[in-house]
């Protein structure tokens, strides 16, 4: 394919404005999904007469199917088309949200949590994959900022939305909050097609990896299990025992992914050590950031006496720092490169997790949270423009599906982590200097990163099979 061609459907503008639109919206649906349902959870608790673990497996069961699917789902997409598999995961997931409106009962409603999480699994890494597939990878920083400054938006705005739906209407409105929005836009993807060239009919040879892929899931899956109820029942013997379930099938997976002639993990993601360093700093930074957010809600609440709406109005400059600073910190990755922006983005977390650690008023606070939104954003978009750039078009969505797992995972460990702390120290302030080491560990990481002049480099093979994943 000649580099004319790389692009993919970059080449049309319809095309690009098609996958960004879909890629922004999509993300937001997602986003607001899961704020908005922390808001609805007690109400619901009480509504359906559920206990307390109850209401907190309507998230957890969510959680563990998206995390354990997020990578097989990429798959399918470079072999399918993310477009289409977009198409599927939004009309799932908006089907899902209105039969948990109409759910009778909480064990419903943790059902259907969970096969919207298997539809969120389905679109999530599409998102990206069709961004890979539209723009060329040196255009990709601008379309990624974007992305994450709406889900930014999505996450200031979800526990406000949330409380005026509840109270107004009742918990059931959060879930058909999504609904019309998410059937729409999958019957759009559905049925209009970006132009563009047709995908690589290399990206339908060899088998999909079923094996590797159920191995992962499990892994994952019991992973998640562990990290979200250690914190809440201690070590039992059913979280040991998921913990060592984890780790015998993760390493069961290496050794399958090494010897499989068609791998769920392809050797150009898996045997990248740029696209393993930014995963890891993902795993960091979100720890961190969801982690600290955690903490200030007891901190502001308990401590210093604010109300949940003063809490969330002292929170909102990071919302705005994130929102405004994404764009930012893709301007900043092209002229810097990847290395730089994202140890600066690094800094500014620690230091904002730093000064909400010692913050006592309302100043301190903001500005605390002003720098947790501003250095999470610029390290999300650069970990995440590295992570999708830097592997063929072919393997877009196992790329995607990667980052999304990351991001799923590391606010699971940093809240887990926190609630650890807190249990056996004074308080959950006292794990705020952790965090900080937490995200300041991603900065040896970041030695692996493209530094300016190579960060726009594309990996070999990719100008021959670019534009193979788009739908």
């Amino acid at each position: 394919m000649s580099a004319r061609r790389t692009g993919g459907s970059g080449n049309h503008p319809a095309g690009r404005r098609t996958a960004l639109a879909s890629s922004v919206i999509g993300a937001v649906v997602v986003a607001l999904d899961g704020t908005v349902l922390t808001i609805a959870q007690p109400t619901l608790q009480r509504e359906l007469h559920a206990s307390f673990a109850e209401a907190q497996w309507t998230s957890t069961a969510y959680l563990i199917a998206v995390a354990s699917l997020l990578v097989f789902a990429g798959r399918l997409g470079d072999r399918y088309g993310h477009q289409r598999l977009f198409a599927i995961g939004m009309s799932g997931f908006g089907a899902a949200s209105a039969g948990i409106g109409f759910a009778s009962g909480v064990g419903w409603v943790i059902a259907l949590r969970a096969v919207q999480g298997v539809f969120g699994a389905l679109l999530q890494p599409a998102t990206l994959g069709m961004l890979r597939a539209a723009y060329p990878p040196d255009r990709l920083g601008m379309p990624i900022a974007l992305r994450t400054s709406a889900i930014g938006v999505a996450a200031a705005a979800g526990p406000l939305v949330g409380g005026v739906l509840v109270t107004q209407l009742g918990w059931r409105a959060v879930f058909f909050l999504n609904v019309v929005p998410a059937l729409v836009l999958g019957v759009l993807a559905a049925v209009v097609r970006a132009p563009g060239p047709r995908r690589s009919s290399e990206a339908g040879h060899g088998r999909l990896d079923l094996p590797g892929a159920a191995l992962l899931a499990v892994s994952l899956a019991c992973l998640v299990y562990t990290l979200v109820g250690v914190p809440e029942h201690g070590w039992s013997p059913s979280a040991a025992a998921a913990l060592l379930t984890a780790t015998g099938a993760g390493l069961v997976l290496l050794r399958h992914e090494r010897r499989t002639a068609d791998p769920l993990l392809p050797y150009d993601v898996l045997g990248s050590g740029v696209v393993g360093a930014a995963l890891g700093i993902l795993v960091a930074a979100s720890a961190a950031m969801f982690g600290t957010l955690f903490v200030a809600s007891y901190v502001l609440q308990d401590e210093l006496g604010m109300d949940p709406l003063r809490t969330s109005l002292a929170a909102l400059p990071g919302g705005a720092a994130m929102v405004l600073g994404a764009p930012v910190a893709a301007v900043l990755q092209r002229r810097y490169g990847a290395r730089r922006t994202t140890v600066a983005g690094l800094v500014m977390l620690a230091l904002g997790v730093s000064v909400l650690f010692r913050a006592a008023g309302a100043g301190p606070v903001g500005g605390g949270f002003m720098l947790l939104g501003a250095g999470f954003a610029t390290v999300m978009v650069t970990a995440t423009a590295v992570v999708v750039r830097h592997v063929p078009a072919g393997s877009a969505g196992v790329a995607g599906g990667l980052q999304q797992t990351a991001m799923n995972v590391g606010p699971v460990l940093g809240v887990a982590t926190t609630a650890a702390l807190a249990a056996v120290t004074d308080g959950p302030r006292t794990a705020l200097p952790v965090l900080a080491g937490t995200a300041l560990v991603g900065v040896l990481a970041a030695r692996k990163l493209p530094v300016a002049g190579d960060g726009m480099a594309t990996p070999a093979g990719s100008l021959r099979h670019h534009g193979g994943s788009n739908a």
